[in-house]
């Protein structure tokens, strides 16, 4: 697996922001009302993460150490606003529905975790692929948690009817426990079939996230190639 798809890989299933490191779950858990919801705020935040991404990226060099962060705010804060004004001018409804939580991107720890972590440490095509990993892997979770909680708590998914004419709906769906309700259940089952986030067993204290890692471990793989060429 090259370096690129290697990225987009651990933003979906390795580091899947949502399921395994449990980021961003003021959205997660407030707009998922609906399928709808939860992808149109996903989308909104996998732009600003790629854009931001690639931004930093390609300024990393010069932006000094000692206003790094303040500098990542100002980079992130005009391209939300950037987006916020196209939802608004192009899909009202959802900026409706959506409201206040669009421009909290800003500080959206995802987007500032990104940055620090990886767009400031590496080139601009390799920034865009975590970017966009990240991304995807934070709007598959805000949609499959909005697809639950709408088919259960309204019978539909998308807005369109799923459930049959005598389904009455379960209202705790659709309210603030409810949230908490399907992100605990969906945690259990992935914990419960044994899908880890560790990148390499043999590493004491492995938590997965390769981008941030201090200890520089090899690639499994690559360990048991040369252990079978040893022998």
């Amino acid at each position: 697996m090259n370096a690129n798809m290697e990225r987009l890989y651990n933003g979906l299933v390795k580091e899947n922001p949502t399921f395994i490191m449990m980021l961003g779950m003021c959205p997660t858990l407030a707009v998922t009302t609906s399928a709808m919801n939860g992808f149109g705020m996903g989308v909104s935040t996998m732009a600003v993460l790629i854009l931001s991404n690639l931004m930093i990226s390609l300024l990393r060099k010069l932006i000094p150490d000692q206003v790094h962060l303040p500098a990542y705010i100002v980079v992130v804060a005009s391209l939300v606003t950037v987006v916020q004004l196209l939802i608004k001018a192009y899909i009202p409804f959802l900026d409706a529905a959506l409201g206040i939580y669009i421009p909290l991107i800003v500080v959206n720890c995802i987007i500032l975790g990104r940055a620090e972590a990886y767009a400031c440490k590496n080139p601009p095509v390799l920034s865009i692929f975590d970017g966009l990993g990240m991304g995807l892997g934070f709007t598959l979770g805000l949609t499959v948690i909005g697809i639950i909680r709408e088919l259960f708590g309204a019978g539909t998914v998308f807005g369109f009817q799923v459930m049959p004419a005598f389904y009455q709906p379960v209202g705790i769906f659709t309210s603030a426990p409810g949230a908490f309700l399907v992100l605990t259940l969906i945690v259990a089952f992935l914990n419960g079939a044994s899908i880890s986030n560790k990148a390499n067993e043999k590493v004491e204290g492995c938590d997965g996230c390769c981008a941030t890692c201090a200890q520089k471990c090899e690639n499994p793989k690559e360990e048991v190639n040369r252990e079978e060429a040893t022998v």
